[in-house]
């Protein structure tokens, strides 16, 4: 069965727009997390980032809490967010480029030219029982060298596949190289995720890349809710998701 990990980040994002500072405000990204989970999702996905612009510590730690299903806690390799991490125990976290200009997480990390330090961040996480997942490109050096950092997963960035979705060409390129690296990584012994742009005309498409675990999607998802709630949302992206032949 293919899982979806719903990614609550622009809830909070929503919330900072107009609250940004205060100790409260809405709307509430842990709210959201628990009316995902009632609606199906299988996990629940968030992004803090050093400058904290739309999580922050103290949704993370209630979503600890509160829900239960997997938390996902997407991470820059950064020794404060680190220490963060291993504290709080979320049941993975997905290590993930991080640049302050950007307004969403673009292109994967470079696993072949830091895979000490990432392999370093991976023991430290693995001892706590936490375990690893790295946001990468569908490409052979890269889930090579995840392989050889010991990660239990990657996470295919499908960004590529999603912005090239109108021209027919260039996405069946996209997702050939997602087949492909899909194929590699689980000949490797690595559980494989895919997740960015995934959206409700894109994702019947990721039904052709083969060993997928989870689908890791929150834009698309938010955005629907503004129009049909959030249960709504969740459950129309879990249909969209059935019958995936793996």
């Amino acid at each position: 069965m293919l899982k979806l990990g719903l990614n609550i980040d622009h809830v909070a994002t929503l919330r900072e727009a107009r609250y940004r500072g205060r100790e409260w405000g809405e709307p509430d990204p842990v709210a959201a997390a628990l009316v995902g989970e009632m609606a199906g999702a299988h996990g629940i996905t968030v992004h803090l980032r050093e400058d904290r612009r739309h999580m922050l510590d103290r949704d993370v730690w209630k979503l600890r809490e509160a829900i239960k299903t997997r938390l996902n806690l997407e991470m820059a390799n950064a020794p404060e967010i680190i220490g963060i991490a291993l504290k709080l125990k979320p049941d993975v976290v997905c290590l993930v480029p991080e640049r302050r200009q950007e307004v969403t997480t673009e292109g994967g990390l470079d696993v072949a030219g830091h895979w000490k330090e990432l392999a370093e961040t991976r023991e430290k996480m693995n001892d706590s029982g936490i375990e690893v997942s790295l946001f990468i490109a569908p490409d052979a050096a890269q889930i090579e060298a995840s392989a050889r950092v010991g990660a239990q997963f990657i996470e295919l960035h499908t960004g590529a596949f999603a912005e090239h979705f109108a021209q027919e060409r260039e996405r069946d390129r996209e997702i050939e190289r997602l087949v492909t690296g899909a194929r590699q990584a689980h000949s490797l012994g690595l559980k494989v995720n895919a997740g960015h742009g995934l959206n409700y005309q894109n994702t019947p498409q990721i039904h052709r890349v083969p060993h997928l675990n989870e689908l890791n999607t929150g834009h698309s998802i938010i955005s629907r809710a503004v129009s049909v709630g959030l249960p709504v949302a969740v459950k129309e992206m879990l249909s969209l998701m059935e019958n995936y032949p793996g």
